[in-house]
């Protein structure tokens, strides 16, 4: 087990090739936790939507099943003012999902005003936090527009009572280029991705945060736990759900292996689920690289610290023409994985400004580049924006903890849509907002919080916050249909 009082973070800086944060004495996080203030309206609501969501129906209507898109609705959201051309590239698929639904009032097609508090935008459609009302607001919505407008923070804390996913493109081609791919997906007779999920998970001796994720994180998801205690065998993650299970780990994990990964030789077919631990690379503001690189997956090709180089972590620049990414959904456990925010939320000294990392809030261009393949694109990507908390793995003193990554990949595997797989981490996240508010309101009753426990929950609960879904959240693997 890893050093208790150490916090490692995962992320690698592309420039000087030492860890983006280094490790953190579990006093300094606590002291960062207690100095964290959120509107306590939010904290009223995140405690009572933890009780609904962990329901099975979600805080929809008895009866509704937030499963079936075709009871829980679907929605595309625009910004007020988007490009009328990034419009009509989706209309395809808007009226694909109207076809799929069969019911006007259930689909539906919103705006939302940049500036609106997410209160606010539910507000205008008459709903208000804590009642899903599918006519009015359905239940899986698709994001559409720059994160700087449409921001993260407003995604997060609809994503706890909806299925969001999230899509911004440079181009309406690009826009175009996914919706097709969807479509086709869902259409075609056949599939084209073998039932088979793939983990992939670098391990360096030299860096506690990929033994962490190595050993703690992508073994126990890939071989399942032997028997022990009392307790029978555990199967593989995906092995409990009828996929061939493929584990490329440590020494094997390079580069060349991950593009393998994607380009399938001869008959052979890709697989339909792809799982990634590694570190994800980190570039400073005003770096001519933050845009292109961040995000990046950090690979075994990696020698040490103080050394880095584009041919130690796959880019989107990296993805070949010839790769075979159609009907796909990747997983990527790193930093930034997804997506990058304007300005750091958690690292910073109690009382003052977060500092600003970038230009402006983006999406990471290797899950832009997944899902607008020319030869066909991926159904989605799940990742990580801001930093990605190794820590988390392992809490406290309880051991490794990864039910949370179990039930989503559980929930992909079986054929469940997207936007509904995530619902363990939004729990989660509800769940632990709602601890460690507790735990500030007695230290502020003059109650000394355990500076361990508080740093583990805020640390936890910063990392199931962070993951997002690039994609419609409507979209689902086609379980059935994918070749043994």
């Amino acid at each position: 087990m890893p050093d208790e009082k150490q916090i490692y973070f995962n992320g690698i800086d592309g420039v000087t090739g030492e860890y983006l944060v280094p490790p953190m004495q579990i006093s300094d996080a606590a002291a960062m936790a207690s100095g964290e203030v959120k509107e306590k309206k939010i904290i009223t609501w995140l405690t009572s939507m933890w009780h609904k969501i962990s329901t099975p129906f979600m805080g929809l209507p008895l009866g509704v099943d937030p499963t079936d898109i075709t009871q829980a609705g679907w929605a595309i959201v625009f910004l007020k003012d988007e490009d009328p051309a990034v419009k009509a590239s989706l209309q395809p698929l808007v009226e694909h999902r109207s076809n799929q639904i069969a019911n006007s009032k259930l689909i539906r097609v919103l705006e939302y005003q940049p500036g609106e508090t997410w209160e606010q935008w539910l507000g205008r459609y008459n709903v208000a936090p804590g009642s899903v009302e599918p006519t009015k607001i359905p239940y899986y919505l698709l994001l559409i527009g720059d994160p700087q407008r449409l921001s993260f923070s407003l995604g997060h804390l609809l994503d706890v009572e909806y299925g969001i996913g999230r899509l911004h493109f440079d181009t309406p081609a690009e826009y175009a280029t996914y919706a097709a791919s969807v479509i086709a997906y869902e259409n075609d007779t056949l599939v084209p991705n073998a039932k088979e999920a793939v983990f992939f998970g670098p391990r360096h001796n030299f860096d506690q945060a990929t033994k962490m994720s190595a050993d703690y994180l992508i073994n126990p998801l890939a071989d399942g736990y032997p028997a022990q205690n009392g307790n029978p065998v555990e199967p593989g993650t995906a092995q409990r759900w009828g996929y061939q299970s493929r584990k490329i780990w440590g020494d094997a994990a390079t580069k060349a292996a991950l593009l393998d990964v994607i380009q399938p030789v001869g008959n052979a077919r890709p697989p339909a689920f792809l799982f990634s631990a590694s570190h994800g690379m980190g570039f400073p503001r005003g770096n001519h690289n933050q845009k292109n690189a961040q995000g990046a997956l950090l690979c075994q090709d990696w020698p040490g610290f103080g050394i880095i180089h584009p041919n130690h972590y796959l880019a989107a620049a990296d993805i070949p023409a010839n790769s075979r990414l159609h009907g796909m959904v990747l997983f990527h456990f790193a930093c930034y994985g997804a997506g990058t925010p304007q300005v750091d939320q958690f690292i910073h000294e109690p009382g003052q400004p977060p500092p600003t990392i970038a230009d402006s809030s983006f999406l990471s261009a290797l899950p832009k580049t997944w899902l607008t393949h020319p030869n066909g694109s991926a159904l989605a990507c799940i990742g990580h924006v801001e930093r990605a908390w190794g820590t988390s793995i392992i809490a406290s003193h309880a051991g490794p903890q990864i039910q949370t990554f179990q039930n989503a990949i559980g929930r992909i595997l079986i054929g469940q849509p997207l936007g509904y797989a995530l619902k363990d981490f939004n729990e989660r996240y509800a769940a632990l907002s709602t601890s460690m508010a507790a735990t500030l309101q007695q230290a502020g009753w003059g109650a000394a919080p355990d500076p361990e426990s508080l740093a583990y929950q805020w640390i936890e609960r910063n990392d199931a916050e962070g993951y997002i879904l690039i994609g419609d959240p409507a979209v689902k693997l086609r379980v059935n249909d994918l070749v043994n």
